[in-house]
């Protein structure tokens, strides 16, 4: 694939350099067009050694190419990182004053900007507005990272790792066979209140639901993710429902199905929920005994949109995080549920001991109805979405 990777003037342009060998490690034909200001963070013999290609930034170099059409043209995937607070700017408002610009104005291929300022200019208006303006035009505007700064500073504004922009960037340039179809993710862990301070929850970070409503977006779905407590921030460019108990989440889920072409229930909703909440926080009692608490069942929210399909023709996919037992091993355990929940399709994956829940990385078995085995994945988290949606797709 041939991809121009955009560098604006940040200083976080070091990391771009990581992200050139990481796009070239996996084939990929890389053009590094700086902005002038970038140059002053990272050379022009780095790029140019690092990706083989002729580094360039102004417009009246090699005018004889008309480097300023042709680089642009021949993008098959352009990636801005950083993108600083003026390459945001100039790229809203369609400013075509160096060769980065003036390739942006061009490129018809997909666009991936990954932000990196202070987080005084991140949450600007202005910048607010230019990022607004960008995707609404298309274009893939990644948040930034939240985390140390220039300085002393923290806050949101620093670039996302070089691994995430990699991951979202081939993401982008992949198949777009989910285009004109709605699709609901319910992502996170539920949490259900005892009291106004404590609460019974579980470990989901949300990191593979968020994965699978990224990847369905840069596949071309219209994205609803109904997010319960996520320890990440959600993917641009989708709807986001924030809930936090099993029953707004089934509210929120209900609501967004009812005209989806598939709903993907990633989020580890809670079974029981506390039968009262009190109203003030339970205190420790004077004989040291500890309270009862009665516990009722939540609906389970797969099942029922399993039997009622809220859409003609409807998928409902179901994740189930299981333990190996005495009663059976974890995909033992998938099997038997998969057959009771009647989901077209059961991720199942191993969770506790650093396993699945918490990290980057998982590995999963896709069941059908009827418990048989259509797909396995294992990598990254967005390794393990698309072959999810791979396998939805198929069913289509």
């Amino acid at each position: 694939m041939r991809i121009v990777l955009g560098v604006a003037g940040g200083i976080a342009a070091y990391k771009a350099v990581l992200l050139l060998r990481l796009l070239r490690e996996a084939g990929h034909d890389v053009r590094v067009v700086p902005t002038a200001a970038a140059l002053q963070f990272v050379g022009a013999a780095t790029w140019e050694a690092l990706s083989g290609q002729p580094v360039t930034t102004d417009v009246f170099e090699d005018v004889d190419q008309v480097a300023h059409v042709a680089v642009g043209k021949q993008a098959e995937l352009v990636v801005v990182a950083p993108a600083t607070a003026d390459l945001l700017a100039r790229a809203a408002t369609g400013r075509a004053d160096d060769l980065l610009t003036a390739t942006l104005l061009v490129a018809r291929c997909p666009v991936l900007m990954a932000p990196a300022m202070h987080t005084e200019m991140w949450e600007h208006p202005a910048t607010v507005a230019n990022v607004e303006t960008l995707r609404r035009r298309g274009v893939h505007v990644l948040d930034p990272a939240s985390g140390r700064l220039t300085g002393a500073d923290t806050g949101p504004g620093r670039l996302p790792e070089p691994e995430e922009i990699a991951a979202a960037a081939f993401a982008l340039a992949g198949p777009r066979d989910l285009a004109g179809r709605h699709v609901v993710v319910s992502a996170g862990g539920t949490r259900e209140p005892l009291d106004p301070v404590r609460f019974l929850g579980n470990r989901s970070s949300g990191r593979q639901g968020v994965a699978l409503a990224r990847v369905a977006a840069a596949r071309g779905a219209r994205v609803t993710l109904v997010a319960a407590n996520l320890a990440v921030p959600p993917p641009a460019g989708v709807d986001v429902v924030p809930v936090e108990t099993a029953a707004q989440l089934r509210d929120a889920v209900r609501a967004a199905a009812k005209d989806a072409d598939v709903v993907v229930m990633a989020a580890a909703v809670a079974d029981y929920r506390p039968a009262s909440v009190q109203g003030a926080k339970i205190k420790k009692r004077a004989d040291r005994s500890a309270p009862a608490i009665e516990l009722v069942e939540n609906v389970d929210v797969l099942a029922e949109l399993a039997g009622e399909r809220l859409r003609e023709g409807q998928l409902v996919v179901g994740f189930a995080a299981e333990t190996g037992d005495d009663d059976g091993s974890v995909l033992e355990h998938g099997r038997a549920k998969a057959l009771r929940k009647g989901a077209d399709l059961l991720v199942v994956n191993a969770v506790g001991e650093g396993r699945g829940f918490g990290t980057d990385v998982n590995e999963v078995v896709v069941l059908d109805g009827a418990g048989q085995v259509v797909a396995t994945a294992g990598g990254t988290k967005d390794d393990v979405a698309g072959t999810v949606w791979d396998a939805v797709r198929d069913r289509w």
